[in-house]
C-alpha cells in the first residue's frame, strides 16, 4: 500500500428513476425527469420530450480494461453498479478500489444542462442536490457532495449555493458553457463569485456541462462528428478558463478556488504561457481587463485554479509547469473511462519517480485540503 491516503476528487453518483418523480417540487411533477424503458436502452426524458442522459457508459466501469468495444450508450438501470446509488456500496468499492474517500458529482443531472426551461432545470437541481445530501449523510468524511447550479439567473444560483453549504456540500457544479453570458462579464457573476468565495464554495466546471446550444454537439447524427466533438470537448473548458482569468475574477475574488474536472493535464502549460502572452504582448485594443495587482495571469492559475485528472502520465511529467499543489487525482467512478478497479495501480505507474511528499498531494492531500477531508 502506498505511504498516502488516496481521495478521488471526481466520482459520481448514477441517479435512480425515481429521484425527481419523488422529490421535484409538485408544479414540475408533469414535466420532471423520467425514464422511459425503450428497446435497446433506459432513456432520460425531461420536459416532456427532451432526452437527455445516458445509462450504458455511466456504470460501466472496468469495462475498459476487460474489452473497450464492449462500451455503449445503451444500457438498463439495473445492470448498473449500486454504487452508482447507495452510499453503503459505494464506500465498498471506494475500498476495493483503495480509496479513502470521493467527491460526488452528478451523471444525469448534470447532463440536464441541456434541458432548455430555466425553471425546470432550477427544480430539478434542487431536488437533486436534496437527494445527494442524503447520500452522502451516512458517511461525511469519506463521501462530500458538489450542488449542481442554474446560473441563468444568479440570484437563483446563489441561493441554491447557500442552501446546499447548510446541507453539507462542499461545491457546486456551474456550466462550462454558460447560456448568454461569459463568465468575464463585469457584473452579471458577481454575486455568485462574492458568495462562493465567502462560503469557500470551490466551483467546479466538469466535462459536458453545456448549457448553450453547443451542447447539442454532443447528441449530433454523425458519429464522426460525436467523435470529433468527444475529442475536442475541452474548448468550451478553456474558454470559460480564460474569461476567468483574463477577465479578472479572481483579481477581484481572491481566495475563489475553481476546479476544472475531468479535462485532465497536458493542456494545461501552454495555456498558461498563452494567457502571460496574450496579457502583455497583445495590442492595446485587445488588453482588456488590467489586473489591480503586478502580476501575470499565471499567478492567478497557481493561486485559484485546481485541475482534477485521471491518468495523465504526460501530466505529471509537465506538473511543474502547472503547479504541484493544483492537481487532483480522481477516479471518474463508475463511469466507463474510469480508474477503478485498478486506480492504485494506474497511480502508482503515473507517480513512478516523483518525490513522495509530491505524491501525496496528487493523490489525496490537495483534494483533502480544497473539499476539507479530515
Amino acid at each position: 500500500m502506498p505511504a498516502y491516503r488516496i481521495l478521488s476528487s471526481d466520482s459520481h453518483v448514477v441517479e435512480p428513476p425515481n429521484l425527481w418523480e419523488e422529490r421535484i417540487d409538485s408544479e414540475f411533477k408533469d414535466r420532471a425527469p423520467r425514464v422511459v424503458r425503450e428497446e435497446n436502452t433506459d432513456q432520460w426524458y425531461a420536459d416532456v420530450d427532451t432526452k437527455f442522459g445516458m445509462m450504458g457508459i455511466a456504470g460501466q466501469a472496468g469495462v475498459r480494461f476487460e474489452d473497450p468495444t464492449k462500451i455503449t450508450l445503451d444500457g438498463r438501470f439495473e445492470d448498473l453498479p449500486l454504487g452508482g446509488y447507495n452510499p453503503e456500496a459505494h464506500v465498498k468499492d471506494m475500498e476495493l478500489d483503495s480509496v479513502y474517500g470521493g467527491v460526488m458529482y452528478p451523471t444525469q443531472a448534470f447532463l440536464g444542462y441541456s434541458i432548455p426551461p430555466s425553471d425546470l432545470l432550477s427544480a430539478i437541481f434542487r431536488a437533486y442536490n436534496d437527494w445527494l445530501a442524503d447520500f452522502c449523510a451516512p458517511y461525511p468524511d469519506r463521501l462530500k457532495g458538489i450542488a449542481a447550479l442554474n446560473v441563468d439567473d444568479v440570484q437563483d444560483g446563489v441561493s441554491e449555493l447557500k442552501r446546499a453549504e447548510k446541507m453539507g456540500l462542499v461545491g457546486a457544479l456551474i456550466p462550462v458553457r454558460p447560456l448568454e453570458h461569459p463568465y468575464d462579464h463585469p457584473t452579471f457573476y458577481e454575486p455568485l463569485w462574492e458568495e462562493a468565495e465567502r462560503l469557500q464554495m470551490p466551483l467546479s466546471l466538469h466535462v459536458g456541462t453545456f448549457r448553450s446550444k453547443s451542447g447539442e454537439q454532443g447528441q449530433v447524427e454523425t458519429q464522426v462528428t460525436n467523435v470529433v466533438d468527444f475529442n475536442n470537448r475541452d474548448s468550451y473548458m478553456r474558454d470559460s478558463v480564460a474569461a476567468l482569468i483574463l477577465g479578472g475574477v479572481f483579481d477581484r475574488y481572491p481566495d475563489l478556488k475553481v476546479v476544472v474536472a475531468e479535462y485532465e493535464i497536458s493542456w494545461a502549460p501552454y495555456f498558461i504561457r498563452r494567457l502571460d502572452d496574450t496579457y502583455t504582448e497583445r495590442p492595446v485594443g485587445l488588453q482588456g481587463y488590467r489586473y489591480k495587482k503586478d502580476v501575470l495571469p499565471s499567478h492567478y492559475w497557481m493561486n485559484n485554479i485546481m485541475l482534477s485528472f485521471q491518468s495523465d502520465d504526460l501530466g505529471i511529467q509537465l506538473r511543474h509547469l502547472v503547479g504541484v499543489d493544483n492537481l487532483m487525482w480522481g477516479s471518474d467512478y463508475p463511469h466507463a473511462e474510469s480508474t477503478f478497479p485498478k486506480s492504485l495501480e494506474i497511480l502508482e505507474q503515473i507517480l513512478e519517480g516523483v518525490p513522495a511528499d509530491e505524491q501525496a498531494k496528487i493523490a489525496g492531500g490537495n483534494c483533502a485540503r480544497v473539499y476539507r477531508f479530515n
